[in-house]
């Protein structure tokens, strides 16, 4: 079965499922495994060391899906920062016909990616951002809850009142983020909403993710305890695995008078890559949401799309013991 909304339509995909774009995850061998099960895989540019090295990641994934898949390229906060519009440029000179982006400003790439025809999902953790994203053009809104894995903002507003709360103002279809991982999340943000939901976290605990199996057990054993949110006094909140780097940050930043700089050594994206890839689950941070206390196994990417949709049909159509009288 597939499940039609606004988004499958304008995205041209089966199911409204969208995988998160992850640094060091969001690699062409689990985007194309989400789009090859009909939801919408996103490979992220910043993953890629230059923006060559993305060109010929775009076409590593042309070469494992015919379906449609999309590029995130995020605008970090950063005193040095990447080549932006260098990544943007291999992205539209790609043909890539999906960009989800994520931070703040995003008008200069918001503006030429439409111009290229390109279809943008904009991520955002406020209703009053995403009506910003609105106005500048974008065609579709991600929203995050509190409940997100990286930057949940710094309002603390989780889904359940979020998702509706964006769905009461914006016209754009929204996807919905932040601890989703079965067909019970997809039923309830669409009931709240939504027109699809977006994945990180559980789509890490597949076969296909790119990362080490001692991380993706990290994640089966975690439950919804087992995360740290870390700069909440540098009003730049994260939501990051509960390890001994993010125990240690959490303890300085707690000390009157703390600065990032007390911390910068312990959060090096090096060390959280290295943690992703060598399993060494304490060399950085490793980031994962609340839906960690709803990883159960690790599937195939296709074996989870397909328990979603098919849960959420059960769901709706009153097979999981749900009696309405009027």
């Amino acid at each position: 079965m597939s499940i039609k909304t606004r988004f499958t339509e304008l995205m041209g995909i089966e199911h409204p499922i969208v995988q998160g774009g992850m640094q060091w995850v969001g690699r062409a061998e689990l985007a194309a495994a989400v789009s090859n099960a009909g939801g919408l895989g996103i490979i992220t540019a910043l993953t890629q060391p230059t923006p060559e090295a993305l060109v010929e990641e775009i076409e590593r994934c042309r070469s494992l899906t015919q379906k449609p898949f999309g590029v995130n390229l995020t605008l970090l906060p950063t005193i040095n920062p990447p080549p932006y519009a260098e990544y943007r440029r291999a992205i539209i000179e790609s043909g890539v016909g999906i960009v989800e982006t994520a931070g703040a400003k995003p008008q200069e790439h918001v503006s030429d990616l439409k111009a290229h025809g390109i279809k943008v999902i904009h991520k955002c953790t406020s209703v009053r951002h995403a009506l910003s994203a609105e106005r500048l053009g974008v065609d579709a809104i991600c929203i995050d809850g509190f409940e997100c894995a990286g930057h949940p903002g710094e309002d603390d507003v989780p889904g359940l009142v979020l998702i509706p709360a964006a769905a009461d103002k914006l016209s754009v279809p929204i996807v919905a983020a932040g601890g989703f991982a079965d067909g019970r999340g997809l039923v309830a943000a669409l009931a709240l909403g939504a027109q699809g939901i977006t994945m990180g976290t559980r789509f890490c605990a597949t076969k296909e993710a790119p990362i080490h199996d001692r991380v993706k057990q990290l994640l089966l054993d975690g439950d919804e305890r087992s995360t740290n949110l870390i700069f909440r006094s540098l009003r730049n909140t994260a939501r990051v695995v509960k390890n001994r780097v993010s125990d240690q940050v959490v303890e300085i930043l707690a000390r009157p008078g703390s600065t990032f700089d007390d911390v910068a050594h312990l959060v090096r994206g090096s060390g959280g890559r290295e943690a992703l890839e060598t399993g060494n689950i304490d060399a950085g941070l490793v980031w994962a949401g609340l839906s960690q206390g709803l990883i159960r196994d690790i599937p195939t990417v296709a074996e989870l799309i397909g328990r979603i949709v098919d849960e959420a049909g059960d769901i709706v159509r009153g097979r999981l013991s749900i009696a309405v009288r009027g």
